[in-house]
């Protein structure tokens, strides 16, 4: 249960002013919220279900103290990268615009696949089921991204796009520094 606790916060934080959040924010603005949810569900379902096979095959090849300092250097970079931001460019924008013909599910599905390889979420979770049990970190964190976008199309319907970035940037970035300092001290045997 803890595994599950800690993928789906590191997750939703990870999350938190990521451009799958302002994907989700564009489908929303196009189709309703429930077959983007089926979508987005559908992609990182995959997608975490290949990090957790990576990470699960790392755990198996490398001893723990030495995962604990490489995930907590990892999570300070995830820290960094979150406070740089992340945006959707023009080129992901349009492509979001143009699949307006075709079913919603099968769209935003798609549209997420491709949009978390790579990402700091995919690398995240890769992390997490490098030291935690594969199925738990992978229902955590595929639990913990569909709840943080369905946050975002929710409040950003809400407010009209005006979501306080810069703060939920910060608060991301300090969480992945506190996640960090922890691994490391974790990794170095302190605690």
């Amino acid at each position: 249960m803890s595994a599950i606790l800690l993928s789906f916060a590191v997750i939703f934080v990870a999350e938190l002013g990521d451009k799958s959040q302002l994907m989700a924010l564009t489908f929303a603005t196009r189709y309703r919220m429930v077959p983007i949810l089926i979508g987005i569900t559908i992609a990182t379902a995959l997608v975490h279900a290949v990090s957790v096979l990576l990470g699960a095959v790392l755990a198996v090849s490398l001893p723990t103290s030495a995962l604990n300092i490489a995930a907590g250097v990892a999570f300070l970079g995830f820290a960094a990268w979150t406070l740089r931001g992340d945006s959707l460019s023009d080129d992901e924008a349009a492509k979001a615009e143009r699949m307006s013909n075709r079913s919603a599910i099968a769209a935003a599905s798609g549209a997420f696949f491709l949009a978390e390889l790579g990402d700091k979420t995919m690398l995240a979770t890769i992390t997490l089921a490098s030291t935690h049990g594969a199925f738990a970190v992978w229902l955590g964190s595929t639990v913990g991204m569909v709840v943080a976008d369905a946050l975002a199309i929710v409040v950003g319907r809400l407010l009209g796009r005006r979501l306080p970035e810069r703060t939920i940037t910060i608060f991301a970035s300090v969480m992945f520094v506190i996640f960090g300092v922890v691994l490391l001290l974790e990794g170095f045997g302190v605690i």
